[in-house]
């Protein structure tokens, strides 16, 4: 069963923080250490990028990822790779089973084409990241595909993608062991036209640390 009680996940803790809802957050995990994304109120999509935190051109590779692990999505013993082969980290424990990483991230223009031109002012989780890379001197051209945590993202048989309900419960987290230093950049989602929200944001919390046993 997966271990809820931090103090038990964690010998040292080194950050310890709740994200408010539709707002980024970044920070390092050094190798070894543990990132822990915690679900607060349950259903609430974080949109997350990786970065090599010694070279940030070395960054996370969807494509790489899907084709080493033969899977549509990422859940428990997923290794996320970068576009230079190396795994950046390995998903350690997670209560929800899969995670998205084909249906990217929304962003104020493809909020505009699904929705509506009266959409295209609200703020996005691409703009999220963009705020966020620019204080580690990157721009547009490094935000790249992304891993959506806690977003459900069903195939259809013709191949479509469909943006549903989420599928983690209150509380709900998922566990990502650094294997090499990483920047973790992170858009606590702030979507409000599809469900992947529940229509409402809600803050997520996240915890760095060491982790108790390896």
């Amino acid at each position: 069963m997966p271990e809820y009680d931090i103090s038990k996940v964690f010998s040292a803790i080194t950050l310890d923080q709740v994200v408010p809802a539709r707002v980024p957050w970044s920070g390092v995990v050094r190798k070894g250490q543990v990132l822990r994304i915690i679900d607060l109120e349950s259903q609430q999509a974080v949109d997350a990028l990786f970065y090599n935190a010694h070279a940030y051109y070395e960054r996370y590779s969807a494509q790489d990822t899907l084709l080493n692990q033969g899977s549509a999505y990422i859940g428990k013993g997923g290794r996320l790779f970068s576009n230079e082969g190396n795994v950046l980290m390995t998903v350690v424990e997670d209560t929800c089973g899969r995670h998205d990483t084909l249906a990217g991230a929304c962003s104020c223009e493809s909020n505009t084409v699904r929705f509506g031109h009266e959409t295209k002012y609200m703020h996005a989780c691409r703009e999220n990241f963009l705020l966020e890379v620019e204080k580690y001197g990157m721009g547009k051209r490094d935000i790249v595909n992304n891993v959506n945590f806690f977003m459900n993202v069903p195939i259809m048989q013709n191949g479509e993608l469909v943006i549903d309900d989420g599928l983690s419960i209150p509380g709900g987290f998922v566990d990502l062991r650094a294997e090499m230093d990483t920047l973790v950049v992170l858009s606590n989602c702030p979507q409000v036209n599809n469900p992947c929200n529940g229509f409402t944001p809600t803050p997520i919390r996240v915890v760095i640390g060491d982790p108790a046993s390896i």
